[in-house]
């Protein structure tokens, strides 16, 4: 990218929350957490933060469902350190046992922080109703209790098995040369001793439960999401249930926001999004709305839905979202940092890399037609979850509607 003078440095590992076992649920975003604690060279997380924030650079992490990603960015004149600081953190991290205990509280504190916020709540149970008893309808955190009981042997153990080069992608974007960041990698990588491979997640496997949880709370607002399953990352219709998400909630000018915001009144933030795994899948509406008026809130929800699969989308509309998604992929990948994050992003999890011009391609290819097929295969009110919380009971209109 030699129009920016950023370069960003993506280290993702192919080990996430599906990939735990019960017991031990939340110990990759524990270990996460601790590899920013401190190494043999900067003991402390304050000297690990500090040498990349002295040079005016961001350093950061996450943990998803089947990735974790450590990345940093930085001036192109700091290179070098960037690379040195990642690299001493994944592979030379002290795991000291005070250090341990001291981030077990901060982590009890962030679960806490989570099932305190209605907001955050009502996607960790979305989640559970989504994928009822596999480990990717769990909180990513994990809860108190597991958190609590993983030790320091559990956490060395964990790194061991799945911290291995064949599950990591280095990605790099920004004002650099690739022959300078090949140097830098071996420089810094060069010594990650290859093992045995990580150890691997089980497939989704569909389970019949209930549709519907309501978490009864005394609060001003109620926060709902309505979900239905959705696509892989491999499906061939990813791209076309893309484009639905985008027409339904995605932005000012989608259905819902012009329908349950604009014209009802009924809510401040609703919104949908898509999320794909690499053998299942998502939609999620999410809404903040008037209790006293939720009913009809999630009735003109639902109604939306279920027009994909009685109306055929005008060419129109989905012209607009094409180009509001094209756009929205090209402004997003001007940045370094998001564009080591898309590249490598795709690398850890599909093995393949989609350019801009194969994604713009495959958007543009998607018909009304198609809109309406992938419609009909998912959006079925049969297959609807909702999860709720609010001052309702379980056996508010809210369950009769989706469940009946």
């Amino acid at each position: 990218m030699p129009q920016t003078k950023s370069v960003s440095i993506c280290v993702f590992v192919s080990v996430g929350s599906r990939f735990e076992a019960n017991s031990q649920a939340g110990i990759s975003h524990f270990v996460e957490h601790m590899l920013f604690r401190g190494t043999e060279r900067r003991p402390t997380s304050r000297d690990i933060s500090e040498a990349v924030e002295r040079v005016g650079g961001i350093l950061n992490g996450g943990t998803d469902r089947e990735t974790t990603v450590y990345w940093c960015k930085v001036a192109c004149s700091h290179l070098a350190l960037a690379m040195d600081v990642l690299s001493d953190m994944l592979l030379n991290s002290n795991l000291n046992i005070d250090d341990v205990e001291k981030e077990r509280q901060v982590i009890i504190e962030e679960i806490n922080m989570n099932y305190d916020d209605p907001s955050s709540k009502v996607g960790i149970l979305i989640e559970k109703l989504l994928w009822p008893g596999d480990p990717l309808g769990r909180d990513i955190a994990g809860t108190k209790k597991t958190v609590g009981a993983i030790s320091r042997d559990n956490l060395a153990g964990y790194i061991h098995r799945q911290y291995i080069p064949s599950a990591a992608v280095i990605s790099i974007a920004g004002g650099v040369e690739h022959a300078e960041v090949v140097k830098a990698v071996k420089r810094c990588f060069g010594g990650w001793k290859t093992m045995e491979g990580n150890q691997a997640h089980k497939p989704f496997v569909e389970r019949s439960a209930k549709r519907v949880k309501i978490e009864m709370r005394d609060i001003e607002q109620t926060h709902m999401c309505l979900a239905i399953p959705g696509l892989s990352l491999f499906d061939p219709q990813r791209f076309t249930f893309d484009m639905l998400n985008v027409v339904l909630g995605s932005g000012m000018s989608s259905r819902l926001f012009s329908e349950v915001r604009d014209k009802l009144g009924l809510a401040y933030s609703v919104q949908s999004y898509v999320d794909h795994m690499q053998d299942t899948g998502s939609l999620v509406v999410y809404a903040g709305v008037d209790s006293a008026k939720a009913g009809q809130a999630l009735e003109a929800i639902i109604r939306e839905l279920l027009r994909f699969r009685d109306e055929t989308i005008s060419s129109g509309e989905l012209t607009k979202a094409k180009e509001m998604s094209k756009g929205q992929l090209v402004l997003r990948l001007e940045d370094s940092r998001h564009m080591a994050g898309w590249l490598g992003g795709q690398e850890v999890r599909a093995g393949r890399i989609l350019t801009i011009d194969e994604v713009s391609a495959m958007v543009d290819a998607v018909t009304p037609f198609d809109i309406q097929q992938v419609a009909n295969r998912l959006i079925k009110l049969s297959s609807m979850r909702l999860a709720v919380v609010g001052p309702h009971r379980k056996s508010s209109v809210l369950h009769k509607l989706v469940a009946g």
